[in-house]
């Protein structure tokens, strides 16, 4: 179990540190960073590079996710982990690609703030959970144009909605499973902290807005 657990810690990590937008940025002989909020993000690569290139980056971080997801279980697989140390393996999965995408190895430790790849690992592990916590930012989103407001939204409620579904659960089953969303969601608020300080004095830009003098 323990080797398990290395090897899907450092597949998870270094998955999650191919940075999509940075990479694409790349390609265009500049870095994404160095433009618009600085975030290695699709949403700063909608506004400085356009739909298509941010298109691309959802696909990719959000691929990035399942990958690791389906690694998790392969290396259980391969290691003889059953059920329900595989479910802890997953958990750890999503929690090192996330880690990896906001601190990528390969970009000096300076990546974007997780949102698609975490969207896509609450759909990887739970469907339900997944719909639960997109329709609630994005519906956040469209009432009030805030891209970073809806994000942090589904930060918060993404720990409440995986503690209120797993309740009746095991200790391990429960343990494995809310632990890592309490920390996810954690470190998505946390990483959101400069949007929050311009959220609440007035700054934060919204969908289709220009910048702000």
């Amino acid at each position: 179990m323990v080797l398990a657990c290395i090897l899907t810690v450092v597949s998870a990590y270094l998955l999650g540190s191919i940075n999509t937008s940075i990479i694409l940025s790349k390609f265009k002989k500049n870095d994404i960073r160095t433009h618009g909020s600085g975030n290695a993000g699709a949403t700063n690569v909608l506004r400085v590079m356009g739909k298509s290139a941010a298109a691309l980056v959802v696909v990719g971080d959000a691929l990035k996710a399942f990958v690791a997801v389906w690694v998790a279980a392969l290396i259980a697989d391969k290691c003889g982990v059953f059920h329900p140390q595989t479910l802890v393996l997953k958990y750890l999965a999503v929690t090192f690609v996330v880690i990896g995408h906001d601190f990528p190895l390969f970009f000096g430790f300076r990546g974007g703030k997780g949102i698609v790849t975490s969207v896509a690992i609450i759909f990887a592990l739970d469907w339900r959970l997944g719909i639960m916590v997109l329709g609630t930012g994005v519906f956040c989103i469209v009432l009030t144009r805030f891209v970073s407001l809806g994000s942090i939204v589904g930060c918060v409620i993404f720990p409440l909605f995986c503690i209120a579904m797993h309740m009746d659960a095991p200790w391990c089953y429960e343990s494995a499973v809310i632990i890592p969303a309490v920390f996810l969601g954690i470190l998505g608020v946390w990483r959101h902290s400069s949007n929050i300080k311009k959220l609440v004095s007035g700054t934060e830009r919204k969908i289709g807005e220009k910048s702000k003098k």
